[in-house]
């Protein structure tokens, strides 16, 4: 092997440069919903995401609230103006007003009163907060009822009260709008506007009772976010932070000590499951909140809309434009693959619409330091991750080649150039494949030519190693090409893998990590396990194929593997391997808006 190559130092930009790549300076709406102001109160992050980046997510307990809040608009009823109802009582459901001096509108949910004298009523499902003189309304709850109170007031009314009805106990609270009161809601106001107008989401809640309820828990990553900030530095990587840190000291203080044992606040497994269409002249359709798949003959089979979450198409199927529309509604992305695997594309819905993080993307990419250090840490994974499953797996570990691979994956973060990077990547792969058929472990001698592997080759396949190879790989880039979708990334745009049209880029990086714990895996448990045999392997000239019992066959070994539970090198705690990309994604946006200096990787021992 040749001599490692001596560390390259980074440049890093001057601390207003950094300052002024991480600003996203949004454009927002006039008026701040006093809805918005509550989350503020609450968390200011949860209220960042919502209100500056219009991220939202559906939970148990938003849905409920969703659903009283549309029987209180069903029954909505106009408020009269103020002085137009004289001695008149009122009694106005789901009243909209705003006021222009304060910036601020709400939804009010009902105003009682008589007259110009009103009161605004905002309902709440939870329960009321004891206090030493009994039930009292929360924080952020009275926050949003003051600011009702005030934009009421500010259209002419008399308002020196306000009532929080707690449907979990069934109790009325009084809040009285008091100069104090208004005086703080008002500090409040000008608090979220600033943080909004500033661009820099804040720093996440520590071991706070407010995140496991939180709708967006899974992606504020909240634990995860504070610990990866606390992991330690190399010298170059302290650098770095240290720009973060003066681009503003004050308000982006970094975690200095770790925190104790991570909370596993979101869920280990998705409930919800892939459907897979690989038979010839099939059709998709809709039926109510069904899938119909239809041969010519009939129905063959029903899968229900809230039971899957992604459609997979292999061949000629065709989808009609009512299943289309249904999936791309409910969020549920359609995935095209060749008769031979190869991975077309998705139809998917609007999806994320927070431009701000691929704003930051682009400009990342064109950041050559940044790129390769990505780079560095990209390679350096997939090698360590190589070299772990080789320890698993292999009949009888070669140890040469794990010392060669260990090498690598230690020169690959000293490495000052992508194209050097390459050829330490390519190194690696020539020592991991050339050992990959000592983790093969066919007992019969009859299939043991069949599955014979002399080393990694591609379009078309030529045996039937390789053949498994490429479909666990395209399985793999389309589910981090909808995670990509899902979290606001553009995944077209990497930062190791450069553009090429068609090629999703981004992808591509967060894979490289992934094939040896996930796909390759997959293939040695087919394989192995005997979910794929010789006989499901078609040959066609030099290619060979797999039969539709061959696919059906890889595709259970590949979800079983992403089903398969897994303890996070970082966090401690066990999730799935369908999870852990999600999780991992979520960690690299954080590194590309600026929010963590380094990027995590997932290498398990």
């Amino acid at each position: 092997m040749s001599t490692e190559p001596a560390p390259v130092p980074l440049h890093f930009p001057s601390p207003s440069a950094a300052k002024a790549r991480l600003r996203r300076r949004p454009d927002l709406p006039d008026y701040l919903p006093a809805r918005m102001l509550n989350e503020f109160v609450y968390c200011p992050r949860l209220f960042f995401y919502e209100w500056v980046e219009g991220v939202f997510a559906e939970s148990g307990d938003t849905v409920e609230g969703s659903l009283r809040h549309e029987t209180i608009k069903g029954r909505e009823a106009a408020l009269p103006a103020a002085g137009d109802a004289a001695g008149e009582k009122i009694h106005a459901r789901s009243v909209t007003l705003s006021s222009e001096r304060l910036g601020l509108i709400a939804v009010i949910d009902l105003v009682e009163g008589t007259g110009s004298s009103v009161t605004p009523v905002d309902y709440k499902r939870g329960a009321p907060r004891v206090g030493d003189d009994g039930p009292e309304a929360w924080p952020a709850d009275r926050a949003q009822v003051c600011a009702q109170a005030l934009i009421l007031r500010d259209n002419g009314y008399a308002c020196d009260e306000a009532v929080v009805y707690y449907n979990a106990t069934k109790q009325r609270v009084r809040v009285t709008i008091d100069e104090q009161l208004a005086t703080v809601t008002m500090a409040q106001t000008a608090g979220a506007r600033t943080l909004a107008e500033k661009g820099r989401i804040p720093l996440p809640l520590v071991d706070s009772p407010k995140c496991p309820r939180c709708s967006l828990v899974s992606i504020c990553l909240p634990d995860e976010t504070a610990v990866s900030m606390a992991l330690p530095r190399s010298e170059d990587e302290a650098q770095l932070a240290l720009f973060h840190e003066e681009a503003d000291v004050e308000e982006r203080p970094l975690v200095k000590e770790p925190l104790g044992e991570i909370r596993r606040l979101v869920p280990a497994r998705d409930d919800r499951r892939p459907l897979y269409i690989t038979g010839h002249g099939l059709s998709v359709g809709k039926s109510d909140e069904v899938l119909k798949i239809r041969d010519k003959d009939g129905v063959v089979q029903d899968a229900r809309l809230h039971d899957i979450s992604q459609v997979n198409v292999f061949g000629n199927v065709s989808v009609t434009s009512g299943a289309v529309q249904a999936l791309c509604w409910s969020e549920k992305p359609i995935a095209y693959f060749s008769t031979g695997h190869w991975f077309y594309g998705l139809t998917t819905g609007m999806g994320l619409k927070n431009v701000f993080l691929r704003r930051d993307q682009f400009a990342r990419a064109a950041d050559p330091d940044f790129c390769l250090q990505m780079a560095r840490d990209i390679v350096s994974s997939k090698i360590r991750n190589q070299r772990t499953l080789l320890q698993r797996n292999h009949l009888e570990p070669p140890a040469r080649a794990i010392a060669q691979l260990k090498q690598l994956a230690d020169a690959a973060q000293r490495i000052g150039d992508m194209e050097t990077l390459l050829g330490i990547e390519g190194s690696g792969a020539r020592v991991y494949f050339g050992q990959f058929a000592g983790m093969l472990k066919v007992e019969d001698e009859d299939e043991t030519p069949a599955f014979d592997f002399n080393g990694r080759n591609r379009r078309p396949p030529r045996d039937p190693v390789n053949a498994l190879l490429s479909l666990g790989y395209s399985l793999l880039v389309r589910d981090l090409t909808i995670v990509c979708h899902a979290i606001g990334f553009d995944p077209f745009m990497g930062f190791y893998h450069q553009p090429r049209f068609g090629r999703p880029a981004l992808a591509l990086d967060l894979m490289e990590g992934f094939r040896p714990l996930v796909a390759d895996s997959a293939v040695l448990t087919a394989i192995n396990g005997r979910m794929v045999k010789p006989e499901d392997c078609v040959r066609a000239g030099d290619a060979v194929a797999l039969s539709a019992s061959g696919r059906k066959g890889f595709i259970r070994a590949y979800e079983q593997r992403m089903d398969t539970l897994v303890t996070h090198p970082v966090f401690g705690y066990r999730v799935s391997y369908r999870r852990v990309l999600e999780i991992q994604a979520r960690l690299l946006a954080r590194v590309v808006t600026g929010e963590l200096s380094r990027y995590p990787g997932f290498e398990t021992r």
